[in-house]
């Protein structure tokens, strides 16, 4: 336990000297975040599949609940129930394409992740940084519960939970709690909670701040760095489900699986669930009395309960639909919390595109009254 604290004491070190400016300070979130007999009771996993490279190295590191897919590095760091998940990284031979210019890879993409603290995080997609292609570098960085690092380097920064970095490549900034930044650079900044930044050179410059005292019912953070609000009593309500999945392999699929379908042995599936052809349902995904229909996918930290997808449903990493019916064709984008309720559902009609980090509550007016 000494060697882990010291080695959480050495990432903090790290990111704070990266963050001088802004004047940010890691040790409160970080120090005493996770207790440290949970890092001994977790093994870490790495998938084997026919169609992504073998290479996974770790060095000095604790890599507790884990999950890990393609080319991963990762050195002197601390992660814990994150999904580092390369099944879309770029391979050697391959031109990556940037505003005209090609660059050709000499090697595989690799995922490195070095002297950095990720907690229930998800790492996806392939680095969108053209000085370096072959490289999804992910360093002097604390990452908190449930954000997602997607398709975005990120070095000397803090993420707060429930945030999103989409396709930028991040240098030494703050990222608030339930923000979403995909602007294809970000250096020294501080973003605030609950800020959307999405910005496209010369095409649009998007700016919403979700108002404190609404956010702050959905995701705030304590002084010791924890989480708290509905998101958390939602996803801590279900947690237990998710210790048996990870105890032990399947055997069996606890439901029907129909060709052309996936649906990961480290998902959870409850109640009156069906699932249709060609749908996908990956690991950390949870599903109770949910009727996924075709070409329809849950990803990672998903969370799809009474509801019915009626065909060619996205539902991006992080997002969540309760008492809800989506008609065809819906994409649900990350880290979105939709919640109709048992007497009226939530209906989304055919088509439609729900943006990042949405919050459309019908519950909204019970959380309001005194």
């Amino acid at each position: 336990m000494k060697q882990l604290e010291k080695l959480i004491d050495r990432i903090i070190d790290r990111v704070n000297i990266n963050l001088r400016e802004p004047a940010f300070d890691v040790g409160p979130y970080v120090r005493h975040l996770v207790p440290p007999e949970q890092f001994v009771k977790f093994y870490a996993f790495y998938g084997l599949t026919l169609h992504h490279p073998l290479h996974f190295s770790f060095h000095q590191s604790t890599l507790a609940g884990s999950y890990f897919l393609g080319k991963c590095v990762v050195e002197y760091s601390v992660l814990y129930k994150s999904d580092i998940r390369g099944d879309e990284l770029k391979a050697g031979g391959d031109t990556f394409r940037y505003k005209g210019l090609e660059i050709p890879l000499h090697d595989d993409e690799v995922i490195r992740i070095k002297d950095s603290f990720l907690i229930k995080n998800l790492v996806h997609n392939s680095s969108h940084d053209p000085e370096r292609p072959e490289e999804f570098v992910i360093r002097n960085t604390v990452s908190m519960h449930y954000a997602n690092i997607h398709g975005s380097p990120v070095e000397g920064s803090f993420l707060g939970a429930f945030c999103t970095i989409d396709l930028t490549t991040v240098h030494d900034c703050v990222v608030g709690p339930f923000a979403y930044v995909q602007t294809e650079e970000l250096s020294h900044e501080l973003v605030q909670a609950g800020q959307i930044l999405i910005r496209a050179d010369g095409a649009f410059d998007f700016s919403y701040l979700f108002p404190t005292e609404i956010l702050e019912r959905y995701v705030k953070i304590d002084s010791g760095g924890h989480p708290q609000g509905v998101f958390m009593d939602f996803v801590e309500a279900r947690k237990r489900d998710f210790e048996g999945v990870f105890e032990i392999v399947q055997s069996k699929y606890p439901i029907a699986v129909p060709h052309g379908a996936s649906l990961s042995r480290y998902a959870v599936v409850r109640g009156d669930t069906e699932v249709s052809e060609n749908v996908l349902v990956a690991q950390r995904a949870y599903l109770e009395n949910a009727w996924l229909g075709k070409g329809s996918n849950a990803q990672e930290n998903c969370y799809i309960v009474n509801s019915r997808l009626e065909g060619n449903n996205i539902t991006a990493h992080g997002g969540k639909i309760i008492h809800a019916v989506l008609q065809p064709k819906v994409f649900v984008g990350f880290n979105s919390f939709l919640r109709g309720t048992e007497d009226c559902p939530l209906k989304i009609g055919k088509g439609c595109i729900v943006m990042p980090h949405t919050i459309i509550d019908l519950h909204e007016r019970e959380l309001c009254r005194p």
